[in-house]
């Protein structure tokens, strides 16, 4: 089989920090637009960085006439994640007064859309470092959306088999030719980008507070602007606006292309989207109810509440409007719950995803069948395609590494010291990429600043495994792998 195609792997991982050092020069274009060019030296020397890093890799030019394998995609899409992580860490170094464990933390937090921060002080901090923050989310979320659809389905644990329409599959491909569909899913993308940065503008925020908001909500991150979150907030268009956009990162961008091409019907369509709307509103519901019986707030108001935090968990983007940990056992342990669940496959939203719960209930009741009937043959299909053993096994093991991968991080993290609130949800927060976990040090109204260095490299280990489905970095580990 030979050895993974370095060569290939580093040329195109030069492209990525050459892309990434271009990026670095929004931050400094914000800050001579906000007339502070004194604290504009840290984002230039880390894009000349980042850029000769880039120049360097590409040197070596790339194998033309040797494709990329299965290994090797496996090896690009872990090494590219560490890499533009690590030197998108630099901003934070040379603008911030971030170390390098919290600087490093916090990009990897922003790449991967899990919305964990070590930073505080927000309301007054550098717009430059402020809207970093927020292009880490939006650009790791477009590159996590190509991976869902370009590398996951190698290990079928992506899921993107089960969620193609009629109108767009005719050969097992959502379009003849990838790079078409890359190329909708960026229009895709960044038109939501555009109409939500317009929309928050138009329901009360600055257009830098849209633009960061936005980013981070499509990209179902939670970077906020302000250390209270959207709680900074107090127009109800606002919470309503980020309700909506975090539900459009959450769901199939597959299917948007499918809009585009013009299948209109194919979101509604589909059943991993009717799972997700059924569960998320179910939730509202309950949830406010309860909180309606509990409390003296208005319904309206109490909905607005719930719907933003409710969505802001599921979507595992890390919103907050208030402390929610402070609502009761109740709603704490739904909250908990929820974080675990996700939004569907092939979006920018974390978590185990809607699909592979529907599936283990398909699976259930065929067993449930065969109990009642052994010899019965029982067919199983979802979402118009049939249930394969290899999608079903590697769903399960998927599922049993997910729950492993939150269990060892938790003990580890007791190991460091921290509470076992702090250590589980901690653990579940950034594997999940909820960000904010639960309690009174990493809950809503809190951050990751006070942990240890040791628990905060923990923590950002999780967050890789978990944004790249974890079997994606176990692959790496498999001797089989580096053999030729």
């Amino acid at each position: 089989m030979g050895l993974p195609n370095l060569r290939t792997i580093g040329f195109i991982n030069g492209i990525f920090l050459l892309t990434l050092a271009v990026s670095m020069l929004v931050p400094v274009i914000t800050l001579l637009i906000f007339e502070q060019p004194h604290l504009i030296s840290g984002f230039l020397w880390s894009s000349l960085i980042t850029f000769a890093a880039g120049l360097s890799l590409m040197s070596r030019g790339y194998a033309r006439h040797s494709p990329l394998r299965p290994r090797d995609m496996y090896l690009l899409t872990v090494s590219s994640w560490i890499v533009v992580g690590s030197f998108a860490a630099l901003p934070f170094l040379f603008a911030g007064d971030s170390g390098i464990t919290d600087a490093f933390f916090e990009s990897m937090s922003g790449i991967t859309a899990t919305g964990a921060t070590v930073l505080t002080g927000l309301d007054n901090m550098s717009p430059g470092l402020l809207i970093w923050r927020s292009l880490l989310h939006w650009l790791g979320g477009i590159g996590f959306i190509a991976m869902a659809v370009a590398i996951l389905p190698m290990l079928r644990i992506g899921g993107m088999r089960l969620f193609q329409t009629e109108s767009s599959d005719r050969s097992d491909k959502v379009m003849p030719r990838s790079h078409m569909v890359a190329k909708y899913m960026v229009l895709a993308y960044v038109g939501l980008s555009a109409i939500g940065v317009l929309a928050f503008w138009l329901a009360g925020m600055s257009w830098f507070d849209a633009i960061n908001h936005c980013m981070s909500a499509i990209a179902t991150g939670g970077f906020s602007t302000s250390d209270a979150s959207l709680g900074n907030w107090q127009q109800p268009a606002v919470h309503w606006v980020a309700v909506l956009v975090m539900i459009l990162g959450s769901l199939p961008f597959v299917l948007y292309v499918s809009t585009l091409r013009g299948n209109y019907l194919a979101v509604f369509r589909d059943e991993q989207v009717r799972g997700f709307f059924f569960v998320l509103l179910s939730s509202w519901l309950v949830l406010t109810l309860w909180k309606t019986l509990t409390t003296e707030l208005p319904w309206l108001e109490a909905l607005r509440h719930v719907a933003v935090n409710i969505t802001s968990v599921m979507t595992t983007t890390g919103f907050a409007v208030g402390d929610y940990s402070l609502w009761g056992p109740f709603a704490s342990m739904l909250f908990f719950y929820l974080g675990f669940v996700g939004g569907c496959s092939g979006s920018t939203a974390g978590g185990l995803k809607i699909f592979r719960f529907q599936v283990a209930y398909i699976l259930l009741k065929v067993n449930l069948k065969q109990l009642i009937h052994p010899r019965a043959v029982v067919k199983q299909n979802y979402n118009r395609h049939r249930l394969d053993e290899d999608i079903v096994r590697s769903i399960l093991a998927f599922s049993f590494f997910f729950t492993i991968t939150i269990a060892t991080l938790a003990l580890a993290l007791a190991f460091c010291g921290l509470d076992w609130i702090t250590a589980l949800t901690g653990a579940a927060a950034t594997v999940s990429g909820v960000g904010p976990g639960m309690g009174p040090i990493i809950g809503p109204a809190g951050n990751y600043a006070s942990l240890p260095d040791t628990a905060k490299w923990l923590l950002t280990l999780g967050m890789l495994l978990g944004r790249l489905e974890i079997l994606t970095v176990l692959v790496l580990l498999s001797p089989l792998f580096w053999r030729h």
